[in-house]
């Protein structure tokens, strides 16, 4: 554990990028270790991260996609689990139940590991009439899965906050349509909102969601060299209608099994995001997501304080709608200062002394690279956007550069394992045996098949699997994840 008299980051990012990480996490007040187990306290700073998600959620998927946000119990029947048969089975190590005992409901109830089946029993009665569809609701929670022994803040926990959407419709087409839209947004999500680039796939049989007939995904890839499954998006097929005996009349007046799908994203985001950006100072963010977006820090030299402060509080006012942070302490040095508020990422500084009021100027400094800028006063205002926008655009073509540059194809099992020991994304053919993906997995010590590219699913290849030797079925990306 960190101890408290440590103000800085004290572990390199290319050193020991766990320790860092978690020193970033805590010392730029994110968040921190909870007193049970597997769990985690998400502070302001890091749950203002979460709502601008929420926020940005809302507005450009949830309401551009005609879905509404609902609520549904924490607490599952074990019944409910048990009509679904590869949905229990593929769930069933991580649920945490409560027993009977303790309910008094003559069965055990789940804590929700994922809504399902508490949904799909809703549906069952709400769904009667092909007019009924399609059906689009998202709920946001808290879901429990008993899974983690090491808890990695915002990346691995056993409670985390995610929300999930869940859908149902006329025909299979307007199914499959829907579901690559859902996961197309996510990713237009984490480019626009999080500057976070992304893979775009779908999952091996082996990999995806349990009891859908279909997962697609995207990935991001930290700087460790681990893949981060950042949002994922199933067709569901009939299963789950077929179990939960949920039917539509037809416009042929006849009934009808609906298609479903559902789709999700976590509070994962904010760890991908603070892991993919930040560096040796500290936390660096995407300016849509800082709570505060600028810091100004007035120079105090004798017999200039009050005229100093006084503009820097005109600044202050003026600049309101970037929720400034105006640090006039007195009892501590500039150096301190900048140093602070550089660990908490604040993403612009503005620095005001007695000089800079001659010229009518500030510097402004951008937390991602450090470049100082002379702006005028009269001109703040203007400016501002613009160099909020620049570090948005400058922290996404950073992050695609190195994406791009961890890729690596290869054509047999020898550059295969040579790049993940080097910490890359293999880009490879595959014979797309379960059996082939197992020995890959244990062979490599923990490579696992991320997803085969959004373009390739049904693309005819030509070649052998890189590993088996069989003829391919399909391109696909290894890497080692969290």
């Amino acid at each position: 554990m960190i101890e408290k008299k440590d103000k800085g980051i004290t572990t390199k990012k290319s050193e020991n990028i766990a320790d860092w990480y978690e020193q970033v996490c805590l010392k730029a007040e994110l968040a921190e270790f909870s007193k049970v187990k597997g769990t985690m306290v998400i502070r302001p700073r890091g749950y203002y991260i979460w709502q601008a998600i929420q926020e940005y959620f809302n507005k450009n998927i949830i309401e551009k996609t005609q879905t509404e946000n609902a609520y549904f119990p924490l607490f599952i029947p074990e019944s409910f689990f048990l009509k679904e048969a590869k949905h229990a089975k593929g769930f069933s190590p991580e649920v945490a139940w409560l027993d009977k005992e303790l309910t008094k409901e003559g069965e055990r109830l789940a804590i929700r590991p994922t809504s399902e089946t508490i949904i799909y029993d809703s549906y069952s009665r709400w769904i009667r009439s092909y007019k009924d569809l399609p059906l689009r609701i998202n709920q946001w929670c808290n879901v429990v899965r008993w899974e983690t022994q090491a808890t990695k803040l915002f990346l691995r926990s056993r409670e985390f906050l995610w929300q999930e959407g869940h859908c149902v419709y006329e025909t299979e087409k307007q199914c499959d349509k829907e579901t690559e839209n859902y996961i197309k947004l996510y990713q237009k999500l984490c480019k626009e909102l999080l500057s976070l680039p992304t893979i775009i796939g779908q999952k091996t049989e082996k990999e995806k969601f349990a009891g859908a007939k279909y997962t697609l995904t995207i990935e991001a890839f930290m700087p460790d060299g681990k893949a981060l499954q950042c949002g994922t998006s199933h067709n569901l097929g009939q299963g789950f209608a077929k179990a939960f005996g949920i039917s539509f009349l037809g416009q042929d007046e006849k009934p009808h099994l609906p298609w479903q799908n559902s789709w999700g994203l976590s509070t994962r985001l904010v760890g991908a995001t603070v892991m993919t950006h930040s560096d040796d100072k500290g936390l660096i963010l995407p300016p849509k997501i800082a709570k505060n977006q600028v810091v100004i820090i007035p120079l105090f030299f004798k017999g200039s304080e009050e005229k100093v402060l006084k503009q820097a509080k005109e600044i202050e006012k003026e600049l309101l709608k970037f929720r400034p942070i105006l640090d006039d302490r007195e009892d501590q040095k500039p150096g301190y200062k900048f140093n602070e508020w550089e660990m908490k990422g604040i993403p612009l500084r503005i620095e005001i002394g007695p000089r800079d009021l001659e010229k009518k100027s500030v510097i402004v400094v951008k937390r991602n690279t450090g470049e100082k800028i002379p702006v005028k006063i009269k001109d703040l205002k203007k400016e501002i956007p613009k160099l909020l926008e620049q570090i948005h655009q400058e922290l996404y073509s950073n992050a695609e550069k190195f994406l791009n540059s961890q890729i690596i194809e290869v054509k047999n099992w020898k550059e295969f394992t040579k790049a993940i020991k080097d910490k890359k994304i293999v880009k490879t053919l595959f014979c797309g045996e379960e059996e082939c993906e197992d020995w890959i997995k244990d062979k490599t010590g923990g490579a696992s098949s991320r997803c085969i590219p959004l373009e390739s699913r049904n693309k005819k290849v030509k070649g052998k699997c890189s590993h088996c030797g069989k003829p391919a079925q399909t391109e696909i990306y290894f890497s080692k994840s969290y």
